[in-house]
């Protein structure tokens, strides 16, 4: 994909209510800026408020980073409410941040696309996100 295709590539991040670490947001929100894509920074916001931004926004990709918990919960609320907005099938998924090895298959299971640790490099992260926006179509 070259330069120009990857600005189409729309990404919303966001990260849960209580969360007070937006550090790695923002360095995933550089990251992707500089690989060409347009980003929306929604930072704190419930799922409904996520899904409802996302749905407005007409976004390729919901991102969330987690740090304080709650991404089982919250992160299927995530998905219940993109299901119920018809949004599911054509938006990727993504949440990364600091979480239990032992959560990310139970992450995938609801529905997240992809799952990053600390450390993931932007060519991860853009890769992944290049590959699920043409797979979606």
């Amino acid at each position: 994909m070259s330069q120009q295709d990857e600005k189409n590539i729309k990404v919303l991040l966001a990260q849960f209510p209580l969360e007070t670490h937006s550090r790695g947001m923002f360095t995933v929100a550089h990251m992707l800026r500089d690989a060409g894509m347009e980003i929306v920074l929604l930072g704190n916001a419930t799922p409904q408020q996520i899904i409802s931004a996302a749905a407005d926004e007409d976004v390729d990709v919901v991102g969330i980073s987690n740090y304080c918990g709650g991404h089982l919960l919250l992160g299927g609320d995530i998905i219940n409410e993109a299901k119920q907005k018809g949004i599911k099938e054509r938006t990727a998924f993504l949440m990364g941040g600091v979480l239990p090895p032992a959560d990310m298959p139970r992450l995938k299971e609801l529905g997240f696309d992809a799952i990053f640790e600390p450390g993931a490099t932007q060519e991860e992260i853009s890769s992944c996100i290049r590959e699920l926006t043409k797979a979606k179509g």
